[in-house]
Parts: C-alpha cells; sequence; structure tokens
C-alpha cells in the first residue's frame, strides 16, 4: 500500500479551512455570541495581533496535511477512492480527536454548553469541508 499527499488538495484544503474559519468566527458569524460566551472582546483580540491567525494557519495546515494523508491510507486499504470515503474520513477523524477533546476540556474548564456546540459545530463543518476539498483533488 502507497500514500501519496496530493499538495494542491493540501493548499486548497488549508484555504477552505481557513474560510470556514473566517465565516464562522468573522464579523457576520457566531463572533458576537462567541465573544459573549468565552468573554474575549474586540480590544483583546486587537490586544494580541495577528498571533491567534498564525496559530490558526499552523493548525489548519497539520489538519490539512492528516486529512490527505489519511484519505490516501482509506483509499489504498479500500482500493478505491469514492468521495464518501474521504467524508467518512473527515467525519471520523473529527469525531475521534477534535470532538472528543474538545467535549473533554469544555466539561472540566466549566465552559457553557452553547459554547461547546457552537466549536463542536465549527470542527465539524471544517473537517468535512476540508475532507471534501482532499477528496475532490487527490
Amino acid at each position: 500500500m502507497e500514500m501519496s499527499i496530493s499538495w494542491p488538495a493540501v493548499v486548497v484544503a488549508t484555504a477552505v479551512g481557513m474560510a470556514i474559519a473566517g465565516a464562522w468566527y468573522g464579523g457576520w458569524g457566531f463572533v458576537g455570541v462567541w465573544r459573549e460566551l468565552t468573554g474575549v472582546t474586540e480590544e483583546d483580540s486587537k490586544r494580541v495581533g495577528k498571533r491567534p491567525f498564525a496559530a490558526l494557519l499552523a493548525s489548519i495546515l497539520v489538519t490539512a496535511l492528516v486529512l490527505a494523508a489519511g484519505c490516501s491510507i482509506a483509499s489504498g486499504f479500500f482500493g478505491s477512492d469514492p468521495l464518501w470515503l474521504d467524508l467518512a474520513v473527515g467525519f471520523a477523524t473529527c469525531l475521534g480527536f477534535s470532538l472528543t477533546t474538545l467535549v473533554q476540556h469544555n466539561a472540566f474548564e466549566q465552559k457553557p454548553a452553547r459554547l461547546t456546540v457552537i466549536n463542536c459545530t465549527y470542527q465539524l463543518v471544517l473537517f468535512l469541508g476540508m475532507a471534501l476539498a482532499v477528496g475532490l483533488l487527490q
């Protein structure tokens, strides 16, 4: 079984991930509710500058690489590459790693349930959108 990563798929999946993050937490997404639930003000965001965006870009790039690798491995294992398989990899990866970890941390940090739902839904949309991009271009 051979694993291959399509670098254009990684680049596009990264761009898709950044677009989803921008739409979700941008000026017209859930930013108002998110700010209320986290207590992070616009002034707080301005004070830290671009550091969160650098972390976002790095983490989304790693996510794109992992999804591309996971989709390639799944394709090799099953001997075919249907789009549903790529979406299943995105869903399983999100459920198995991201959502479970986020729910665990939010529960122990006593974060509001609404915040957990907003962030978990974002993660699911993020992983599925990026897996779709990888699946279409791999």
